[in-house]
């Protein structure tokens, strides 16, 4: 969300921001629209102020026995309540237009983040290892399939494609990778852990930049189509029944009740979290908190649910775009000030993981292209894939400045101080569990098909040292 008074002074800064993530020129309508509101608005404010000086007036005429000037302030009040009505239904028009324009843009990228099209303008940051020399490397499906651990066949019968039915050791090994990360963060880089709601309102996705725009990513718990069909069956024998006034057309009742549960929001309709990003965030929701608790780190090991709407025809074999999957977040709520030291502590965390299960990765800046919506500046973390002798992305790290507080009206406040500030929000994955699955698979592997497990993990699997075999 923007600051519609920051785009007033300095529109031209704004379109060349929104230009560079491949939008047209957007602020002409956006000030055509704030100034009809703020027109609405002052002649709305002048049309109460005179209706409140007429209402005074009849008054003082009335205890004066002045009938006529009554009766002439009366009249005018009648014609002032209609113009009010006017006012207020053009202001509450132009600001919902004004609104409905502003939750649609992105956030504006950093000054030092790179202009580029797509994923071929991102730039590269760094590099941490050596990837594994593996002759024939079979992907994690293989692997997987070989051992008798991972089946995709049982999870598509009960669920469909992109999801898997994890066995044995390796479901061992996706429960000690997310517990070994939760540990990491919490007990080595100072992060509080929370374990949040999987199912948020509408307010909360909204708050984070995934709705309106990120709809059909999305998964909704929903009872509305279960509430349809009961009240279909109920009302259709009370078809025929009814008919309009006046003898008018006969009334579809179940049609009608069916249209207004199309579009009636229910108790139950709640969405499931895509990240925990969305719950971790959402805790200073229309929050006040004090600047000497910042930053706050918040840290969280739960399953995301994401449809892939976009992704139609991409990784559609594997593990590595799933429907389901478990992933720690790291949520930071800082100061403007903290904000991109903080940032740069984050990818260095989720760094830290990779480095001590010793697995190759590099590190990127992305481009204005491909950012997400609600970030101002990410980096990327992709981990190597020897099946694919290629880096895949395995962590995304986002500055999202006042965006997303602005979104949820999260501010802070000095001590002493009576005004108040938006707060900044970062969010990483440190990291994604599934995806760090694949990548310790497919580099812990050897020729018979065993896989090593990392001694970071250890401790976490007592007396296991391999799948599919002894050491």
């Amino acid at each position: 969300m923007h600051d519609i008074k920051a785009i007033r002074d300095d529109p031209d800064a704004f379109d060349r921001a929104w230009a560079s993530r491949g939008l047209g020129p957007q602020t002409s309508e956006l000030l055509k629209l704030d100034e009809s509101l703020r027109a609405a608005q002052t002649s709305l404010q002048a049309a109460q102020n005179r209706r409140n000086e007429a209402s005074k007036l009849i008054g003082q005429a009335k205890a004066k026995k002045d009938g006529a000037t009554a009766s002439a302030l009366m009249a005018e009040v009648e014609i002032l309540k209609g113009e009010i009505q006017g006012f207020d239904a053009e202001a509450t028009r132009a600001k919902a237009e004004l609104e409905l324009l502003m939750v649609a843009l992105p956030n504006l990228p950093a000054a030092d983040v790179p202009v580029g099209e797509d994923e071929h303008g991102n730039v590269e940051l760094r590099r941490w290892g050596e990837p594994f020399k593996i002759e024939n490397p079979k992907d994690h499906v293989d692997l997987g399939a070989a051992l008798g651990m991972m089946d995709f066949e049982a999870a598509a019968r009960m669920s469909g494609a992109r999801f898997v039915v994890l066995k044995k050791e390796l479901a061992r090994l996706e429960r000690a990778l997310g517990q070994y990360m939760l540990d990491f963060q919490t007990q080595e880089n100072g992060y509080t852990e929370i374990s949040p709601p999987l199912l948020v309102r509408d307010e909360a996705v909204f708050g984070v930049g995934q709705l309106p725009k990120f709809y059909d990513d999305l998964f909704t718990a929903s009872r509305s189509n279960v509430r349809k069909h009961l009240l279909k069956e109920a009302l259709e024998p009370l078809n025929g029944l009814f008919w309009g006034r006046g003898g008018g057309r006969e009334i579809d009742l179940v049609g009608l009740v069916e249209e207004v549960l199309d579009v009636a929001k229910t108790e139950e309709d709640l969405w499931l979290i895509s990240t925990a990003e969305v719950a971790l965030t959402n805790l200073v929701r229309e929050q006040i908190t004090d600047e000497e608790e910042l930053p706050l780190r918040l840290t969280a090991l739960t399953p995301c649910f994401r449809s892939e709407a976009g992704a139609s025809g991409k990784d559609t074999r594997g593990m590595i775009r799933q429907h389901q999957f478990y992933k720690v977040e790291l949520v930071s709520i800082t100061t403007p000030e903290q904000s991109q030291a903080e940032h740069e502590r984050m990818i260095e965390c989720a760094e830290a993981v990779l480095k001590r299960l010793e697995i190759p990765f590099r590190t990127m800046l992305l481009c204005t292209g491909d950012m997400g919506f609600s970030a101002r500046k990410t980096y990327d973390i992709e981990v190597w894939l020897p099946s694919q002798g290629t880096y895949r992305e395995i962590s995304s790290c986002s500055n999202c400045g006042d965006f997303q507080a602005r979104r949820m009206d999260a501010r802070s406040r000095n001590s002493g101080e009576k005004g108040t500030r938006f707060v900044h929000t970062l969010n990483g994955s440190g990291l994604a569990v599934g995806r760090t699955l694949v990548a310790l698979m497919e580099n812990y592997q050897d020729e018979a098909g065993r896989i090593a497990i990392p001694q970071a993990l250890h401790r976490y699997l007592p007396g296991l040292t391999h799948i599919g075999g002894e050491a």
